[in-house]
């Protein structure tokens, strides 16, 4: 089966020449192996919760018994009578309180992360994918959208945004801060986590300066090929994520997967 090519592009747009695709990008999309992934990782943030076992309990609340005409729920002594320590009092317990011991971490066989890892990686060289994911690809020049290793060098946020702009991804990025504002405007409540779409993903092979310079741009984020993750390339469990190469993050990815991609056909 012959490689799949795919066109470089410069920091303006310019097509400088052509590249062969790893064999990870012939892996075949796997979209039960990746949500998988994705939910175990996002469990491993999740923090236990417990209940004091006092929590509530610490009052001169009893029962009156029967034959006073009220009700038999724990009551504070003196005059006022005021209703304590059960569930559904003001200060009173919990009725089934979370507790520390529970599980809520999730596991996966390290060869099924894997799989996830490098179908979500072809998942990005799929056009149909990235389009039924949400993302404006109008103006995009090509998916996998591969870029020269200039762009690992950005030290300057107006810098990697003009670079942005000339590669056609000025409508994704419209398309998250249009995101933003309607849905802060629905209601406008306070104390309310403000949501937002996702939006373009740079993969590099080496810092140079570009982490600092993007990471102000709203919905871009910028990762090394080595710290990719199912979540990264998948997020909220859905793959297909407009993605970014530079030159030396793909031949990376041939000497990391080298084989894999045939084999897990």
């Amino acid at each position: 089966m012959p490689r799949r090519t795919a066109k470089i592009f410069n920091l303006q747009g310019k097509q400088t020449g052509k590249i062969d695709l790893p064999t990870v990008f012939s892996t075949k999309l796997r979209l039960d192996v990746i949500r998988r992934a994705v939910i175990t990782q996002q469990t491993h943030r999740r923090q236990r919760q417990g209940r004091n076992l006092m929590a509530g309990k610490k009052t001169t609340a009893e029962s009156r018994g029967t034959g006073m005409a009220m009700a038999r729920i724990p009551r504070i002594k003196g005059p006022s009578g005021r209703a304590a320590f059960a569930p559904g009092t003001v200060g009173g317990r919990q009725a089934f309180p979370p507790t520390s011991a529970k599980k809520v971490t999730k596991h996966i066989p390290q060869k099924e992360k894997r799989l996830a890892l490098l179908s979500a990686i072809a998942a990005t060289a799929s056009k149909d994918t990235v389009k039924t994911r949400g993302h404006s690809i109008e103006g995009v020049l090509d998916i996998p959208l591969i870029v020269t290793d200039d762009l690992e060098s950005l030290n300057r946020t107006k810098e990697v945004e003009d670079a942005l702009i000339h590669l056609g991804v000025l409508s994704d990025l419209y398309r998250v801060q249009e995101s933003r504002k309607v849905r802060a405007g629905k209601g406008k409540k306070r104390g309310r986590r403000i949501k937002q779409a996702i939006g373009p993903l740079i993969v590099i092979n080496q810092n140079k300066g570009i982490i600092e310079a993007g990471r102000n741009i709203l919905g871009v984020n910028i990762s090394t090929v080595r710290e990719l993750s199912p979540e990264t390339l998948a997020p909220g469990t859905h793959p297909g994520r407009l993605t970014i190469w530079t030159t030396s993050a793909i031949q990376q990815l041939d000497q990391l997967y080298g084989k894999t991609g045939e084999e897990t056909q």
